[in-house]
């Protein structure tokens, strides 16, 4: 099932539809960017590879405690010289002239998001890159409206955030952190993924041809070490970070006694709940897009499946039927709709834990499928007869792997549904307003999507609960994160 479903499932092919390369400018080797220049690192350097080829893309250089020290230096020379002292209308502009150079790249961002990070090039093109723009649009909105936010009526900026984002979303997460620290009067110093550097990198381009004054958007590069230095570093104000629970959970023990404000957002296990008076079609759908999005690859991910027992076999003979259709190859094809898994770490930690769930008892299922002979590939897979004790039902697997149970009852689900350390998102689907309303409130999730799954909105907040982080990014609550003297909602 590389570029095309098999005949009988559909009742034709798919000719490939390949996306070119030839509008991204690659380089063969990459620095960082500091106080408005791309400079040499002076830690070891690494290579960039497509997962979906494991071919070498570029050699980019990782920061050292030097290099950290000396982007920290240049944030905060330009929030003491410009950027906090710049008209609130002047900086909003700055985001406006961001988010239109933006779209008018959009296509030379999504074809190189797909090649570093190995997700779908529709996905690329259709969700992040929109998403992105709309972000730095939406708080663009705001730089100068700051004081009708709810926060007072003179708020102020923290100073220099500092700003580590995972490799599942590589230029979406960048907007969620860098839009409103900066419509908010920060500056900021961003660390990128090990494993997908490339896109960053092309967006201080970007902040290049805005003329964003120097050192207000600063990038470096590296891995576990360059974050630590950098979050861990006395001059900073404000910590965000999206990644896993563990690493969330030594960055809060480090900040803790600093002055240094800070928004986790952290792992998932979301429950998907379909109701037996749901609309199954329309549910399987929702089942898809919740798991199969990304690879998998998302931490709001639908990745238990819970359905009321009544409707359980008519709904996993319709998911079924329709994971059959589904495309997995070639990210650039257009036609694809699952891609190459992001890195080896990551295939073999989804491998690990889908055989553990069959050690344990559940009963695995995967459609036909071909994958490629290069590159990092995993099926899209369905465990059934699955328990809340079994680990695929309890840890994150991050990749597009469902476990499925059942209920009986509303109290049931929900009981299921909040069995989790986590409590990051979830779903329900059912044809009752009032029932939907009635469970929703009982979930302890941040996100509760109704009758649909990973929908986003610049203007509404995301966050979770438990081991899923705390803090909110995203819409007027977003903005709390990065002004001073304000408690996050």
């Amino acid at each position: 099932m590389s570029s095309s479903p098999p005949t009988a499932a559909v009742g034709f092919e798919y000719a490939p539809a390949p996306e070119s390369r030839a509008i991204v400018d690659l380089r063969a080797s990459y620095g960082l960017f500091i106080n408005g220049e791309f400079v040499d690192g002076q830690g070891p350097s690494f290579k960039s590879i497509s997962p979906a080829t494991e071919e070498v893309l570029a050699e980019v250089s990782a920061a050292d405690a030097a290099d950290v020290d000396t982007a920290v230096r240049a944030a905060r020379r330009a929030y003491n010289g410009t950027w906090s002292r710049l008209a609130p209308a002047e900086r909003g502009k700055y985001l406006f002239r961001i988010a239109r150079i933006i779209q008018e790249r959009s296509r030379e961002l999504a074809v190189l998001e797909s090649l570093d990070n190995g997700k779908p090039i529709r996905e690329s093109r259709d969700v992040d890159v929109p998403l992105m723009a709309a972000h730095f649009f939406y708080y663009a909105g705001w730089a100068d409206k700051l004081a009708y936010a709810g926060y007072g009526p003179d708020p102020k900026p923290l100073g220099v955030a500092a700003q580590v984002i995972p490799w599942n979303f590589p230029l979406l997460m960048l907007a969620w952190k860098i839009a409103p620290a900066l419509a908010a009067g920060n500056t900021v110093v961003l660390k990128p993924a090990e494993t997908t550097p490339l896109t960053a990198l092309l967006f201080a381009e970007v902040c290049q041809q805005a003329d964003l004054p120097p050192g207000v958007v600063n990038i470096i590069n590296g891995a576990g070490n360059t974050g630590r230095a950098l979050v861990e570093h006395p001059d900073i104000d404000k910590i965000a970070f999206t990644g896993s629970t563990e690493v969330g959970r030594q960055i809060a023990i480090s900040a803790a006694g600093t002055r240094k404000k800070l928004t986790l957002e952290l792992g998932g296990k979301a429950a998907n709940i379909i109701f037996d008076d749901a609309p199954i079609d329309q549910a399987v759908e929702g089942i898809v897009n919740g798991i199969f999005f990304n690879q998998g690859h998302v931490c709001c991910a639908g990745s238990r499946l819970l359905v009321q027992e009544s409707v359980a076999e008519e709904v996993n003979s319709s998911l079924r039927r329709r994971l059959k259709t589904l495309r997995v190859g070639d990210p650039l094809d257009k036609n694809t709709d699952v891609g190459a898994i992001n890195s080896a770490e990551q295939l073999a930690r989804i491998r690990e834990l889908s055989a553990i769930g069959e050690e344990e008892g559940a009963v695995r299922w995967s459609p036909p499928c071909d994958l490629p002979d290069r590159g990092f590939w995993f099926p899209p897979t369905i465990f059934t007869e699955v328990s809340p004790a079994h680990r695929i039902a309890r840890d994150e697997i991050f990749g597009p792997v469902l476990s499925v149970l059942t209920f009986r009852t509303p109290d049931e689900a929900v009981a299921k549904a909040n069995n989790t350390p986590y409590g990051l998102s979830a779903g329900i689907w059912s044809d009752k307003g009032s029932r939907i309303l009635a469970i929703a409130s009982r979930l302890r999730a941040g996100v509760v999507w109704a009758n649909t799954f990973n929908r986003f909105d610049p203007s509404s907040p995301f966050g979770g609960y438990k081991e899923s982080g705390y803090g909110r990014e995203g819409g007027r609550h977003g903005l709390a994160a990065y002004l001073a003297g304000v408690e996050e909602e």
